[in-house]
């Protein structure tokens, strides 16, 4: 499973209940015809970008949206059905709208993603250099691979760090305290605005 990420925030001008209302269209049109391969969506408000480099990262406009897909095939079709007939009026009107945008592909390692039940997003970076833990050195205690996901940025598309954790509440396992020196981790609540899982 593959999950495509797109961090997003409305142009200057354009007010954030037009902006949730276009965002929630679009993930409602996919659900309601979905591609090929396309597993669910969801979007979220989030309270800043998992990055904290950026300047405008703890803003506190941006949006987190989850596209789910079953391989690479699928994210392909994903990518042509988003502006193709039956998609292209919701997805235009978010688009018109939005200002700044980037984007992650994360495969998933361990667990499960149900974005209805997954409000919390633990983003862990690793230092330049630092070789990889294994998945057990990562996360510890805590994780319930039931309850949760481990995923993994698959294509460097933006800065967005390397791992993402999906839970109820951040386990134990990426408390700062049992990352490995140097690694970071950074949970982060979202607000679903709209479900299609």
């Amino acid at each position: 499973m593959l999950a495509y990420l797109l961090w997003h925030r409305p142009g200057e001008g354009v007010d954030a209940h037009s902006y949730e209302h276009a965002t929630a269209a679009f993930h409602r049109s996919l659900a309601h015809s979905p591609p090929a391969g396309f597993l669910a969506s969801a979007a979220y408000r989030a309270p800043q970008l998992p990055w904290p480099d950026d300047a405008d990262a703890s803003s506190g406009d941006w949006y987190e949206d989850w596209y789910l897909v079953e391989d690479f095939a699928a994210l392909g079709v994903l990518n042509q059905a988003a502006v193709g007939r039956g998609h292209r009026t919701p997805h235009d009107e978010v688009a018109r709208r939005m200002g700044r945008a980037a984007g992650g592909l994360y495969g998933l390692l361990e667990g499960t993603v149900e974005l209805a039940r997954k409000r919390v997003a633990v983003w862990v970076a690793r230092p330049p250099r630092a070789n990889a833990p294994t998945f057990a050195d990562l996360l510890g205690d805590g994780m319930d691979p039931r309850r949760a996901g481990l995923l993994r940025r698959s294509l460097v598309l933006s800065p967005a760090p390397e791992y993402c954790v999906l839970a109820d509440e951040a386990p134990a396992g990426v408390a700062p305290t049992r990352l490995a020196q140097g690694w970071s981790a950074t949970a982060l609540q979202r607000v679903a605005i709209d479900e299609c899982a």
